[in-house]
Order: C-alpha cells, then sequence, then structure tokens
C-alpha cells in the first residue's frame, strides 16, 4: 500500500466545499463553500487561501478564455470577474447548481439537485446562448469529467451511486451510447465530486467513504486514498506538472440525524470535513491533465 503524505491546506469550516478547479494561468486553485456562498483562491506559492467571493451560492468554477470566471450559481451562469464586475449569461431559472464544468468547445455544464424536493438535472450552455437538457431526473447531479481525447464524457448521480459515461462527439457535442462505467455498492459511502487524469482513470470522491477512488478505463478500482474527514466532495489536480490532487471536504451535516445515504458502520462521531486538502500524487507517477476553458464574450469586450 503506498504511503501518501496528506496535506491539509486551509480550515474553513466549509458546510459544502466543493468545485475546485485549477487556473494554470495564474497557478492557484479556486474552491467553493456552496451553502454559504464563499469561493476561495489557494496560492500554493504563498500558502494562502483569500476570500474573494461571498453572496450568491456557487455550485461549480471554470476559467473563461474571454477573462475572468463563470460562476454555476443557484440562480444562473454568470462571468465574473469580481462582486462588483460580472454578467449574467442566464439568470432567473431556478437552476441551484451543484457541481459545473467547462467543455472541450468552450460550453459550461451544470448539474442541479433541489434537496429531494424535486428531481436534478444536467444541463449544457453553449457559447451562442443555447440551453440543452443532457439528462433529467437526476437525483443529485455531481461530478463529471472527459477522456483525453474527448470522446468519452462521465456524469454522476449520487444518490443511486453510479458515474455514467457517454460517447461524446468533440466536434459537435454529440452525446450516445449512455451506460454504466461504476455502480458503488451501499456498503460504500456515495460518489461525488470527479476529475480525469492523464492515463484516462477516474478519480471519484466518496462522500461518506473518506476516500478518492481511482477508477480504470474499465471502471474497476485501481486505488483509493483515504482523507482525515468523512465527508471528501470533490477532487481535482493542479501544480505546475499536474501532479498535486487537491481535495475539497465538507463540514454539512455535523450533529444531525442520519440522512439515509450513509454507509453501513459510518461513524457519526467522526470529523465530517470543512477543509481543503492536498496529496502529492506525482511521486507516484500520477499526474492530471489540464482542464478545458469555457469561452464566453463579455457584454463589454
Amino acid at each position: 500500500m503506498p504511503d501518501y503524505n496528506i496535506e491539509k491546506l486551509a480550515e474553513e469550516n466549509a458546510l459544502v466545499g466543493e468545485g475546485p478547479c485549477w487556473d494554470p494561468h495564474l497557478g492557484v486553485l479556486y474552491w467553493t463553500d456552496i451553502r454559504t456562498g464563499r469561493v476561495f483562491k489557494y496560492d500554493p506559492s504563498t500558502d494562502d487561501n483569500e476570500l474573494i467571493h461571498h453572496g450568491k451560492y456557487v455550485g461549480g468554477i471554470a476559467i473563461n478564455k474571454q477573462g475572468g470566471l463563470v460562476f454555476g450559481t443557484w440562480e444562473g451562469v454568470m462571468l465574473w470577474r469580481s462582486d462588483d464586475d460580472f454578467q449574467w449569461l442566464h439568470h432567473g431559472e431556478t437552476y441551484q447548481f451543484n457541481d459545473c464544468l467547462a467543455g472541450p468547445r468552450g460550453e459550461f455544464y451544470g448539474g442541479s439537485y433541489f434537496d429531494g424536493a424535486a428531481p436534478g438535472a444536467l444541463f449544457r450552455f453553449e457559447t451562442d446562448g443555447r440551453v440543452e437538457t443532457i439528462a433529467e431526473d437526476v437525483g443529485i447531479s455531481n461530478g463529471m469529467g472527459f477522456s483525453s481525447d474527448a470522446r468519452t464524457f462521465y456524469h454522476t448521480d449520487s444518490p443511486i451511486r453510479t458515474i455514467f459515461a457517454y460517447d461524446h462527439d468533440p466536434e459537435t457535442g454529440a452525446l450516445t451510447n449512455k451506460r454504466e462505467f461504476v455502480k458503488l455498492d451501499s456498503s460504500e459511502g456515495i460518489p461525488d465530486g470527479m476529475t480525469v487524469d492523464a492515463d484516462d482513470h477516474v478519480w471519484s470522491a466518496n462522500w461518506g467513504g473518506s476516500c478518492v477512488i481511482r477508477f480504470d478505463p474499465d471502471g474497476k478500482e485501481e486505488r483509493r486514498i483515504s482523507f482525515p474527514a468523512t465527508q471528501t466532495s470533490a477532487p481535482m489536480f493542479g501544480g505546475e506538472d499536474f501532479g498535486d490532487l487537491y481535495v475539497t471536504t465538507a463540514y454539512n451535516g455535523t450533529g444531525d440525524p442520519p440522512g439515509g445515504l450513509e454507509p453501513a458502520g459510518y461513524d457519526f462521531n467522526a470529523h465530517r470535513g470543512g477543509e481543503l486538502y492536498r496529496v502529492h500524487l506525482g511521486d507516484h507517477g500520477i499526474y492530471g491533465k489540464p482542464g478545458y476553458e469555457a469561452n464566453f464574450k463579455w457584454a463589454d469586450l
């Protein structure tokens, strides 16, 4: 069993730490605490975790080629440069985004979650303003990712403990042949956020399982890395050579009665999370790859 050095980088008591997004241009990591409306920027060169947004609930983040960031918020999709300088791309719909991702054509994916009040869905926002519904009747729309050749797209539905794979046409964006990639047993936690590494292995945070699991391209578990928090929520590679895996965690539910999705034997007294962690995987020959960037135009450009 490899020995991993788990570093705690920031203690923010994040209720729902999520959405890590590496910015290769600035060498920083953005991440969000959805349920407190906070977005942070972690700079590994200074070890500083700066609060850059406080207000709207942000479920996911993408770098935007034409400047700034794209925020998938609970009110819609916005271009953001600061809390005093932002522009709505789509506003007024109740999307309540839980996880988001940029795609190879500059598009933006956002998955919704409504606390059981209604089914969630997965949406795709095109650069020409079109909005497409990719999947409906989703329990909790969660982690997404693309293979290196962008011909496979992954999407997580957490309550049914399943990661789905689709065939993806990188030129047109067509998604076909939806199939089960991984289905976890009820003895496990639930699959949450995810990312795909340079070897096309899928890394899935296991909420309730205190770990991140690496699956090979056939969906077989290759390894898992344990963290000192039960609610590991989302992984993302970063660093100069993409040899660092950043992992968000969540404090949500601490002290509450069972919610029904906890694995058998779950320790309700264990620490749930709220911190940002990092593990150096380049030392183990594992590296991530650059993520795609959104490509939306600002009205003032």
